[in-house]
């Protein structure tokens, strides 16, 4: 017998939830961002019109700013800063430690705390995922480790973000059981779906 308040049985009634954060760090045009009207019956600025069909699911918060992300005399970094508290709520601060290095401390973010809960109903409890590889820009705050994440486990461990689609595929559907599986994934060339059009 499965209990009732099981993951198993949550999701044999109910889709699993889902909750994402996007991050924009290069900001937004705000005259097509930001709604003109606001409220419950807001307008949908240029940019966000893709979304109408969602209105009951959109929330825009405009004008949003957060203390922990200045400098308070760390020096230099504030897109560094920026990038750390924006889901973690806590100050990124160049600390150096032993011979040098840097040492690395932050909180753990808004994503893994859903994660820590919706992540009982899914295989995997998170995907952090990025449109590009980090580079080595804009590390003056903590040798680039708060600028090439924005999702942290625990105030030590940052997670990495993925970039590459098959990375992303093989997490989500696995990688093949043997090595010539894995191999035969390899060499495809086309899209998943080419394999299935003949079923469609």
């Amino acid at each position: 017998m499965v209990p009732a308040a099981s993951s198993v049985a949550r999701a044999a009634t109910a889709p699993a939830r889902r909750v994402g954060f996007i991050y924009i760090p290069n900001g937004v045009i705000q005259d097509q961002w930001v709604p003109s009207k606001t409220g419950r019956n807001f307008d949908f600025s240029p940019i966000l019109s893709p979304l109408q069909s969602l209105r009951e699911r959109v929330l825009v918060l405009s004008n949003l700013a957060h203390r922990q992300a200045d400098s308070f005399g760390d020096g230099n970094g504030d897109h560094p800063r920026a990038t750390a508290v924006w889901l973690s709520g806590v100050h990124a601060w160049e600390r150096r430690g032993r011979q040098g290095m840097t040492d690395i401390k932050l909180g753990v973010t808004a994503d893994q705390i859903a994660a820590r809960e919706f992540g009982k109903e899914t295989p995997l409890p998170s995907l952090e995922l990025a449109l590009e590889k980090p580079t080595a820009i804009a590390c003056d705050t903590g040798d680039c480790f708060y600028s090439n994440t924005i999702s942290w486990r625990n105030e030590t461990t940052p997670l990495d973000m993925e970039a590459h689609p098959r990375v992303v595929f093989e997490r989500l559907f696995g990688e093949g059981g043997t090595a010539a599986d894995r191999l035969a994934i390899l060499k495809q060339t086309g899209s998943i779906l080419d394999s299935v059009t003949a079923e469609v």
